[in-house]
């Protein structure tokens, strides 16, 4: 059960109501209806019913996230192997549970998913999911990355792509976060991925 109430629709302030409409009608909304980002009590799903308590911070925090999902150079499947490995590191329920889901979607497959759960190297012959997959776990672990693999990151991602996903990173850290802290529960019926942290 989540800390927080859930906020509902017809209980929004007018702050809180832009951000609703945000997150329901933007990037994230395409093709989905009101509906489907709420709970069966009315509330936003995932992080963002605690996130519409401070909703000044909760906007620029999903528009960060709609920014680093929808809209940097990474290719995709890398970008759901370092949400995930983000989600595993932190055992963040909610953000696994979504995001294994979107990377299967896009191709990521099911036994580099499993091994990234279990905290084993996937065995990965995408020479850019590699670096990725280095590059996240050296940043999780010591918060930084050698000079080696930093200008390997470079070569293969950009500068852009490289800045992109260390901000990526550190926004779904910002996620996990929010999910484990608010205790923010699975759809009913959804089994959790990891033992409880705490």
């Amino acid at each position: 059960m989540s800390r927080v109430p859930y906020i509902t629709e017809e209980k929004l302030t007018d702050i809180q109501r832009s951000m609703f409409e945000h997150i329901t009608q933007g990037k994230r909304g395409k093709g989905s209806t009101v509906k489907a980002f709420l709970t069966p009590e009315g509330g936003l799903r995932g992080p963002f019913n605690a996130l519409l308590y401070s909703p000044e911070i909760g906007d620029a925090t999903q528009r960060l996230g709609a920014a680093v999902r929808y809209g940097t150079s990474l290719p995709p499947r890398s970008r759901e192997l370092a949400i995930l490995m983000v989600a595993a590191s932190r055992k963040a329920q909610y953000e696994w549970w979504a995001h294994s889901k979107i990377a299967l979607k896009e191709g990521l497959p099911e036994h580099i998913i499993e091994s990234v759960k279990i905290g084993k190297p996937p065995e990965l012959t995408d020479q850019t999911e590699s670096i990725v997959y280095r590059f996240v776990r050296e940043t999780i672990i010591k918060d930084n990355v050698p000079d080696d693999l930093y200008e390997e990151a470079v070569q293969r991602l950009g500068e852009n792509g490289v800045v992109e996903l260390v901000v990526l990173v550190g926004y779904y850290i910002t996620i996990a976060l929010v999910l484990n802290v608010f205790k923010v529960p699975l759809p009913p019926g959804e089994k959790m991925p990891f033992e409880e942290n705490g």
